[in-house]
């Protein structure tokens, strides 16, 4: 790669010009990053240390929890750290590892929110079958699978963006090293590769979004076919904190990448970005805490045995 370009480093802009914004931006950066590393590693340790939860939705919870731990890291920690400092230069080679991580588990997260949806209409719709359709074997298969195929995809989007030639210039119009914006700087000729990235992330994103929205469909004829009162009710209540978090990822995703590059707008893609690499991650446990029984009985019980061990 490094024979392919003149850059050996990149200035990334930021998210403004304006110097007296930085501290506020960089406590507000870093105050979401911390209660993502806090909700995100408190799932995780939730569900592994409570033996209520060792089933096929928390396995993939968990999951969840560590992708959007790693593509929230592969930025945020870099954009606080240039906002603090003023330093905004970034090496070629970390600007190729921030790449990578962010499309490997960005989309890591498409499948893992498929594979959750394809759990809960196992459970919604064949609960008799459930334990021997979603075996620890299936699950296992669905993670890996998920992180095969994500970071397959990563090393197709990194090895045709860093291949590039950017002689034009080395300013990165953006806090990260995201797929637009490097495409700008490039003087080669891009549009192959833009269609290449049209086409592989919307295959991604749009397999993964047939898979929720069938999986959805069944569910929902499932539950209209419930004759009890609290049937439905209850049915549908397993499934709000998954299309919560399925409709705010999906949509901002669809909103940055899937439209022609002549259409973004810097300023417009960088209020999404935030979104999506940071506010997203952080909002995610909050989801599925603040909606979950489970998961609520789960913690007040840590907390109690917390008290109790503080007390003796």
């Amino acid at each position: 790669m490094g024979n392919s370009t003149a850059v050996t480093e990149f200035i990334l802009l930021g998210l403004t010009d304006n110097s007296k914004l930085h501290l506020p931006l960089f406590l507000v950066f870093l105050f979401i990053y911390l209660l993502t590393l806090v909700g995100n590693l408190g799932m995780i340790v939730l569900i592994h240390s409570d033996s209520h939860l060792h089933t096929p939705m928390y396995f993939f919870l968990s999951n969840l929890s560590f992708v959007d731990l790693g593509y929230s890291s592969a930025v945020a920690p870099k954009v606080a750290a240039a906002l603090y400092s003023g330093n905004k230069v970034i090496s070629f080679s970390e600007c190729v590892a921030q790449f990578f991580f962010f499309v490997g588990f960005g989309t890591a997260e498409c499948y893992l929110l498929a594979a959750m949806a394809y759990d809960r209409h196992a459970a919604v719709c064949k609960p008799l079958h459930y334990t021997t359709t979603m075996t620890t074997g299936v699950c296992i298969c669905l993670v890996i699978g998920s992180y095969i195929c994500s970071f397959f995809n990563a090393s197709i989007h990194a090895g045709e963006t860093f291949s590039l030639s950017f002689c034009r210039s080395n300013v990165v119009h953006h806090f990260f090293c995201d797929i637009p914006p490097l495409l700008a700087l490039s003087c080669s000729d891009t549009h192959v590769i833009e269609l290449i990235s049209f086409f592989v992330i919307g295959f991604n994103v749009f397999f993964t979004l047939l898979v929720i929205l069938i999986s959805y469909l069944f569910i929902f004829i499932a539950i209209l076919r419930i004759q009890s009162a609290e049937g439905p009710q209850k049915a549908f209540s397993t499934c709000t904190s998954h299309l919560t978090a399925v409709s705010i990822f999906y949509g901002t995703i669809i909103f940055m990448y899937l439209q022609p590059g002549s259409s973004h707008f810097m300023d417009t893609d960088k209020i999404a970005s935030v979104f999506y690499t940071v506010v997203i991650p952080m909002l995610n446990p909050m989801i599925y805490s603040l909606r979950n029984k489970e998961v609520k009985n789960a913690l007040t019980k840590i907390i109690k045995q917390m008290k109790f061990s503080s007390n003796a």
